[in-house]
C-alpha cells in the first residue's frame, strides 16, 4: 500500500449537497426552496400576519390568569414520608416541619410551605406542621395515629381577628347616603304619565 492508495472508509464522508446548479440536479432553479418570494428567503416569519388586518390570534378571546403573586409550594406525598422513615432520616417520634423534610431530603427547599398530598401509603405514626394538607392525605395520617397541623387555617384566622378588629375601632358602618334632590319632587316622567291619565 501507498500513501496516494489511502482512502477513507467508504461512506465516511459525504458531499455537500451542491443547489442551484441546473435542472439535472434535482435542486436547480429555486434550490428546495419551492416557489420564489418571501417565502423562500431567509429570515421571515409571516405565520401569523394578515396583510396587516388584526391577526386571528389577538381576535380571538383571552381566558385564564396567571397570578403572580400566588403561592409556590412544596409538595409531598404520604410514600415519600414512608420512605424516609424506612430509611431512618426522620424521626417519627419529633414533630416534623419544612426544615426537617430539608434535612432528610425529602424536599430541596420549603420555598412558601410545604403541601401534603395523599397519594401513596403511611404506616407511621407522624406529627406534622406544614402549611395545608389535602383532606385525604389528613384523613391518612389520622388512621395511623399521627396528627396534622396546618399553619394556613391559623393565618387565615388571623387575617379574620385582624379585620373584625379593625371594623370594630371604626364603629358601626357609615350610614347609607339619601339619593340628592328634593325627596318631594316628582319626576318629570311621573308628570307626563299623571297628565296622561
Amino acid at each position: 500500500m501507498k500513501l496516494n492508495e489511502i482512502r477513507d472508509n467508504e461512506g465516511a464522508h459525504k458531499k455537500r449537497l451542491r443547489v442551484g446548479r441546473g435542472p439535472g440536479s434535482g435542486k436547480g432553479k429555486t434550490s428546495g426552496r419551492g416557489v420564489k418570494g418571501q417565502k423562500s428567503r431567509s429570515g421571515v416569519a409571516i405565520g401569523g400576519f394578515e396583510g396587516g388586518q388584526m391577526p386571528l390570534y389577538m381576535r380571538m378571546p383571552k381566558r385564564g390568569f396567571n397570578n403572580p403573586n400566588a403561592l409556590k409550594l412544596a409538595e409531598v406525598n404520604l410514600w415519600r414520608l414512608q420512605d424516609a422513615v424506612d430509611a431512618k432520616k426522620l424521626d417519627p417520634k419529633a414533630e416534623i416541619n419544612g426544615e426537617a423534610l430539608v434535612a432528610a431530603g425529602v424536599i430541596r427547599r420549603v420555598k412558601d410551605g410545604v403541601r401534603l398530598l395523599g397519594t401513596g401509603e403511611l404506616k407511621a405514626k407522624l406529627n406534622l406542621v406544614v402549611w395545608s394538607a389535602s383532606s385525604g392525605a389528613v384523613k391518612a395520617i389520622e388512621a395511623a395515629g399521627g396528627s396534622v397541623r396546618q399553619i394556613r387555617p391559623e393565618e387565615e384566622a388571623k387575617a379574620a381577628a385582624r379585620v373584625e378588629k379593625r371594623n370594630a375601632a371604626k364603629g358601626k358602618a357609615p350610614p347609607k347616603k339619601e339619593p340628592k334632590g328634593d325627596a318631594n319632587k316628582v319626576s318629570a316622567r311621573a308628570r307626563r304619565t299623571a297628565a296622561k291619565t
